[in-house]
């Protein structure tokens, strides 16, 4: 293992636009890389599959980013991470985290995914009816986002004219690239999401509806409920989970079709792949990059490296869903590859609870968009692709043509 950290360059558009020769080097290097990640801060890159898989259960890296030895970790956090995501399962351990997963998953049931289905279907085919007869359209901004944030919105109750505001403040909060984003900018959209929240949560308390944020209000467990801080937080974050990684989910995975034909033709033929080519998505090219950030305990070896008490571990699923020990020809987008127990969504008790949501948003969004929008093609050179920078990864824009006038079923 080389003792040079190795900078992982945010700043470089041809890095974000395909950062996996890089990350193939790393993972080559060795199992375990300590690297310069965004903000200038060290971290220790787990880059092979079986180690990042094993150390995404392992007790003693913790998600609480107070156990971090270096303090700029806390000192650089944005005031919304602060005050919000430090309260909820995302980055508490055991036992606050069991009892948080546990109440919000009381609420969050599959039942109550698995009856989205028809609205989710009826929000596609409208926002496809809007772009059809033109034969065009920017499938991020018209598509992609629009998609999960009105679903997310529907399900926490949020009115419809208000989900631009909370997806603009989102945007403004989770930009991140080589340099950390303007602190007062972001601090400004917290205080006005907080703010909204505020607000909103109190009217549904007082008017509870058939809706997840009224689940959630009501959702106790041996007399316990959430708080009112956790109340606010955890309605945060299932608004940015809700639909961010979706919307890369969507947009990548189309992207990654225009850019194997091959396997855009096959999917077409054999819709009844389609479950099997968003797991294949979510491993080639999945909307976190490069992963997971851990936080050790105590000293911990992995893979035979000794990482140091108070070391930030970046368990780096991107990277390791293309390692070849597990992957076979893990380089190849492979719509039929069935053995795909990818990393994107995590491991263990930390593992994704919105998964079954955004696989079903997922499968219906692009089903129907190949199924509505025949000949589609990217209407600007690959290379002309703009992807986001930093920890999520997605097309920024994703401009396309196709034939126009594809009906809905």
């Amino acid at each position: 293992m080389s003792e040079q950290p190795v900078l992982l360059p945010y700043a470089d558009p041809a890095f974000v636009a395909d950062p996996f020769p890089l990350y193939r080097r790393l993972r080559e290097d060795g199992p375990v890389r300590r690297a310069v990640i965004a903000g200038g801060l060290d971290a220790w890159l787990v880059t092979r599959y079986e180690d990042g898989l094993a150390a995404l259960s392992d007790p003693r890296l913790s998600s609480d980013v107070r156990d971090a030895a270096d303090p700029r970790l806390v000192e650089q956090l944005p005031d919304f991470e602060r005050e919000s995501l430090m309260s909820t399962m995302l980055r508490s351990d055991p036992p606050d985290h069991t009892r948080l997963r546990r109440l919000v998953s009381k609420a969050f049931t599959a039942r109550r995914v698995a009856d989205l289905r028809p609205r989710i279907q009826e929000i596609t085919d409208r926002l496809l009816d809007a772009v059809v007869p033109a034969g065009r359209a920017e499938l991020v901004a018209d598509f992609a986002l629009p998609l999960p944030v009105t679903v997310i919105g529907e399900l926490l109750g949020v009115p419809v004219d208000d989900r631009y505001d909370f997806q603009r403040w989102t945007d403004a909060m989770l930009v991140r690239g080589e340099k950390m984003p303007d602190p007062a900018v972001v601090n400004e959209a917290w205080q006005r999401m907080r703010a909204y929240l505020t607000v909103h949560l109190e009217a549904k308390r007082a008017r509870p509806g058939d809706d997840l944020l009224s689940a959630l209000i009501s959702a106790h467990d041996e007399q316990q409920r959430l708080s009112r801080d956790e109340l606010t937080a955890m309605t945060f974050l299932l608004l940015v989970a809700g639909y961010v990684t979706t919307v890369n989910l969507i947009g990548g995975g189309i992207a990654a079709l225009l850019a194997h034909p091959d396997q855009l033709s096959l999917l077409r033929e054999q819709p009844d792949l389609l479950p099997d080519a968003i797991e294949e998505f979510l491993r080639y090219d999945g909307p976190v990059s490069p992963g997971i950030a851990r936080f050790a305990r105590e000293d911990v070896e992995i893979a035979g490296v000794t990482v140091p008490r108070g070391a930030t571990v970046l368990i780096a699923s991107a990277i390791a869903d293309r390692d070849p020990v597990r992957f076979p020809d893990p380089d190849r987008l492979d719509v039929t590859r069935r053995d795909n127990g990818h990393l994107a969504f995590g491991h263990g008790i930390h593992y994704c609870l919105g998964a079954p949501l955004a696989r079903l948003e997922g499968r219906i969004a692009i089903g129907t968009a190949l199924r509505r929008l025949p000949g589609l093609a990217l209407a600007v050179p690959p290379g002309e692709l703009t992807w986001r920078p930093g920890g999520l990864r997605g097309p920024a824009r994703l401009p396309v043509t196709f034939t126009p006038g594809g009906r809905a079923d």
